[in-house]
């Protein structure tokens, strides 16, 4: 039974460097990762993603979360600026909804070459 490696895409083929690229840069996955990184922002971001496409506005995030509004607003900031957060306006309230798309490109990345060097290639 013959084992097959993975092969580096040549900088000639430019399909195999679309097929092996990441899901997302190293520099929007630093982003993404750094503003995780910190206890309140990422029960911020677990209770958007709980909420679904429906989204929360900060008056039940932080009722939700007991957490004071100046507090809750920087978090909801730096999720925005990392692209984890959308933002909508509905009247006179603002609603925030999780980026599913960028979580899933987030995930596609840190998993992008998961088993890669496993000839069985089961641990996934």
């Amino acid at each position: 039974m013959e084992i097959k490696t993975p092969r580096k895409p040549s900088s000639q083929s430019n399909r195999a460097l679309t097929k092996t690229q990441p899901a997302m840069p190293e520099a929007g996955a630093l982003k993404a990762l750094a503003a995780l990184a910190q206890a309140q922002r990422l029960r911020v971001f677990r209770a958007l993603v709980q909420a679904g496409a429906a989204g929360l506005t900060p008056g039940v995030l932080a009722t939700m979360l007991d957490m004071p509004a100046s507090s809750l607003s920087f978090h909801l900031k730096e999720l925005n600026h990392a692209q984890l957060a959308q933002t909508e306006q509905q009247g006179r309230s603002l609603i925030y909804r999780a980026d599913f798309s960028r979580m899933t490109a987030l995930l596609a990345y840190l998993t992008e070459n998961c088993c890669a060097a496993d000839p069985a290639g089961g641990c996934c």
